[in-house]
């Protein structure tokens, strides 16, 4: 997509709204013109063989009605603006939180999400800038067009003075367009990497902490803030440096037109009203032609914008930024979340899976030709020692990264997107590593489903959480902080299993949920679970006796594929790997 379609496709999204707002600008830039005209005709009433047309009352009068109009006119113009710009800049953000979203879990962005901040932040904000700057521009076009009229009239060479330094600002910016798009990639690209390295450090400032490595994380994000205060200043001074060529070049026609306008008036060619209409105009014609040039720089840095907001898509079309959505701004807009419901039909009575494949494309390793078969009702729990592939499968499984190949049925039935389809009511999961928000308990817990008290009673009894919310200040209301660093880790884990519990679905599926409880703790949760879960399907990874101890199958991985699966007896009887499992020492020997 070029930058200009892209522009043009964003001016289409509140079509009405944009020529509301260009309609407003154009009367505030070419209201100007009036107050020229009873400029010069104050200065013709002064001369002695003119008759006195207007009172200089009546012209203060007007000078002052055209000033209010046009005061007037700047706030309606704020309004119109600032509303465009914010439904252009939230269309961008929430198409590409959208695309973020439906792209596969643990491969969502391509980068940190502190770089990500970057691209959601500065890149759409230029391309804000530079289509709100188009309205700019057409209105001081119709200005300079109709005061050029009214100039010719006058004298024709002088007014060629006047936009000749046009033409030199058009020829600047396009002679500037490479080092321009150069430079402004080199400092959001710096940018990107500061705030990565932000989100880095806050996010893990334990470990920092732990390894001492403090000093050299520090040294670390001084050079990176230096390569970006250098990219920045070099960039700055491009679009200063381009700014600065404008205004001189417009400097200099100003004083070559002073000096022709001092010549003619000697000789008696130019009267005082033509030299103080010309005067007066100079001072917005410098301005049109000063922020034409400024547009021309904002669209040259919006085509850097557009190619990073593309890359950020992973390869989806440009056009994803712009599709026409609603931004959801009205009350009428809002959408009642409802809890979804299965049909009879629709609930789990099979889940198989067959061939699933999947590997790293940085690494190689992964998954091969994994096959499950999944029944309603039963306990199925994936255990095998570290990186033989087990959280690789469930995420998989669940969408959350894309397969090479394998099939899977729900009911029999193929299902071809499973990042939309294993989705609660359907299915619900715990991740290893659970993610929590700075926010209340109770919406940590929700997260927008609606508040249904015996359903988050029960989800809290089988987490086994009661005793923690007697513990807390506030119960549910208590406010966790940032992922949840006023919980224990096991508090962590086991408010991840109330928040996917709360959605009774028809699978559950752990990925190693346990790792962090106690042994009694863990022995309630299961117990619990397994007389509340009803007919509920359980996919678990765990390498825990609790869970191992009552599944009705277990699988155990090796390198990425299934090295045996049966009942606890039949492996500990049959399979070497499993029996370390079971003992423990299998860490040990790996």
């Amino acid at each position: 997509m070029s930058t200009f379609k892209y522009m043009m496709r964003l001016i289409g999204y509140r079509k009405s709204l944009y020529f509301v707002n260009a309609l407003i600008w154009t009367i505030i830039y070419i209201i100007p013109i009036f107050p020229g005209l009873i400029v010069k005709a104050f200065f013709d009433s002064l001369t002695l063989d003119d008759p006195v047309i207007y009172g200089t009352g009546m012209l203060v009068a007007m000078l002052i009605g055209v000033a209010i109009a046009r005061s007037l006119s700047v706030c309606i113009g704020f309004i119109t603006d600032v509303n465009f710009r914010f439904r252009v800049s939230m269309l961008l953000r929430r198409n590409l939180l959208e695309h973020v979203q439906k792209e596969p879990g643990a491969k969502a962005i391509p980068c940190s999400p502190g770089e990500a901040i970057s691209y959601f932040r500065d890149d759409v904000d230029q391309t804000e800038e530079a289509t709100s700057w188009s309205v700019d521009v057409f209105g001081m076009t119709c200005f300079a067009v109709i005061a050029c009229f009214i100039l010719i009239r006058i004298d024709a060479g002088m007014t060629l003075l006047v936009f000749l330094p046009l033409v030199l600002v058009v020829i600047a910016a396009q002679l500037a367009t490479t080092k321009l798009q150069k430079y402004r990639s080199a400092s959001r690209e710096a940018t990107s990497k500061v705030t990565g390295a932000i989100s880095e450090m806050f996010g893990n400032v334990q470990a920092i902490q732990v390894a001492g490595a403090e000093k050299r994380v520090v040294d670390r994000f001084r050079i990176l803030n230096e390569n970006r205060r250098k990219t920045m200043l070099k960039d700055k001074l491009m679009t200063e440096g381009l700014d600065s060529i404008f205004s001189n070049t417009v400097n200099l026609g100003t004083g070559l037109i002073l000096l022709l306008a001092g010549a003619k008036m000697r000789s008696g060619e130019f009267a005082i009203g033509d030299f103080a209409l010309f005067v007066y105009y100079l001072t917005f014609v410098t301005q049109f032609i000063a922020n034409f040039g400024r547009f021309l720089t904002y669209f040259k840095q919006m085509s850097i914008a557009l190619s990073r907001l593309t890359w950020i898509l992973q390869g989806s079309p440009a056009k994803v930024l712009t599709l026409y959505k609603s931004l959801r701004l009205r009350k009428k807009d809002e959408q009642v979340t409802e809890t979804a419901v299965l049909s009879e039909s629709e609930k789990l009575e099979l889940l198989e899976v067959k061939g699933l494949t999947y590997r790293y494309p940085e690494t190689g390793r992964g998954i091969e030709n994994i096959d499950l078969h999944l029944p309603k009702g039963s306990f199925t729990v994936v255990t095998g020692p570290i990186g033989s592939g087990k959280t690789t499968l469930v995420r998989v499984l669940l969408g959350l990264l894309p397969k090479d190949s394998g099939v899977v049925h729900w009911n029999g039935v193929e299902i071809a997107d499973h990042a939309s389809f294993f989705i609660p009511p359907r299915s619900a999961y715990t991740a290893q590593v659970p993610r929590l928000y700075s926010d209340s308990l109770r919406d940590n817990i929700l997260l927008g489903q609606p508040f249904h008290e015996d359903a988050m009673q029960r989800a809290i009894h089988t987490a086994v959480m009661e005793d923690d919310l007697k513990q807390l200040p506030e119960g549910l209301n208590t406010m966790i902080g940032p992922r949840g660093v006023k919980l224990s880790g096991g508090q962590v884990q086991r408010s991840a299993a109330a928040r996917m519990l709360v959605r009774e679905a028809d699978l559950f599926v752990f990925d190693d949920l346990s790792s962090a409880l106690d042994v009694e703790t863990e022995r309630k949760l299961w117990t619990r679970l397994f007389a509340e879960r009803g007919e509920a399907t359980c996919l678990v990874i765990s390498h825990r006796k609790a869970a191992l101890s009552n599944a009705d199958h277990i699988i155990v991985m090796k390198d990425g594929y299934v090295e045996a699966e049966g009942t606890l007896d039949k492996l500990l009887e049959e399979n070497e790997s499993f029996r370390g499992l079971w003992h423990g020492d299998q860490e040990v020997r790996d």
